[in-house]
């Protein structure tokens, strides 16, 4: 019994290794690089729990709102074409909108909000909480194997939808500082809205990756990787602070 016990904590441990690990990976890259002024760790704490809490919430809108799309689309709900318009104009908004909604209540006016690279940091952490809770999903559902391909997808995607986000949310919040909230707001859409782009496009290649479109979604993932690696360390050495 007390082997089964230990075999079985084991299991747990690698589960939560692999659906946990390359989030957690990902959030230290960013937080190193966020050398002008780092966060609180309470802050970003609290950010990963409000990425856990926008995926559960995302899960039943976008049930609800799949749904929705099938009724007023009329397309074919085991369609090719269904699922990419679904990926893009349910998936995409919905996961994006949660997790940025939540971010912004906790961060906008917090006093840690100071540089414009903040921003960044910021919606990696509460978009990794999301990947990492939506890993614990996917790993319940389809076994730990999908965890490895995932890994090196999915998490390294939600942390490329989340810097082009940070970008404008950090020069929103630059602008709004200084007066200027007409251009404080255009940043903080159009950021949502790229983000909402990428997150439907990664989607809509995944889903398209035959041996016909396998190019398109090798293409995506390079453009991941530039955005995750090069993207993100352009933007914390370019930083600044709201003062200066």
């Amino acid at each position: 019994m007390l082997f089964l016990m230990s075999g079985l904590s084991a299991y747990v441990y690698l589960f939560m290794l692999l659906a946990l690990g390359p989030a957690i990976v990902l959030m230290v890259y960013v937080y190193r690089l966020d050398t002008l002024d780092r966060e609180p760790i309470g802050l970003l704490w609290s950010l990963v729990m409000r990425g856990v809490a926008a995926a559960l919430a995302a899960s039943l809108l976008e049930a609800i709102g799949m749904r929705a799309f099938g009724l007023l689309s009329g397309l074919d709900p085991s369609g090719m074409q269904f699922e990419v318009m679904g990926d893009l104009m349910v998936v995409g908004v919905i996961e994006e909108g949660a997790k940025y909604a939540l971010m912004a209540r906790r961060t906008w006016n917090s006093p840690a909000f100071n540089c414009r690279f903040d921003g960044v940091v910021y919606a990696v952490f509460t978009s990794l909480g999301f990947a990492g809770m939506e890993n614990i999903t996917y790993g319940l559902a389809y076994g730990p194997g999908v965890l490895f391909s995932r890994a090196i997808m999915a998490i390294p995607a939600h942390m490329g939808f989340a810097v082009l986000f940070g970008l404008f949310y950090g020069q929103a919040k630059l602008c709004g500082v200084r007066g200027y909230r007409l251009a404080s707001a255009l940043c903080a859409v159009g950021g949502y809205v790229l983000s909402v782009v990428a997150h439907g496009l990664y989607d809509s290649a995944a889903a398209m990756a035959t041996n016909e479109s396998g190019g398109l979604f090798l293409l995506v993932m390079m453009a991941v990787y530039l955005i995750v690696f090069k993207v993100a360390r352009s933007a914390a050495r370019h930083d600044r602070r709201f003062a200066s």
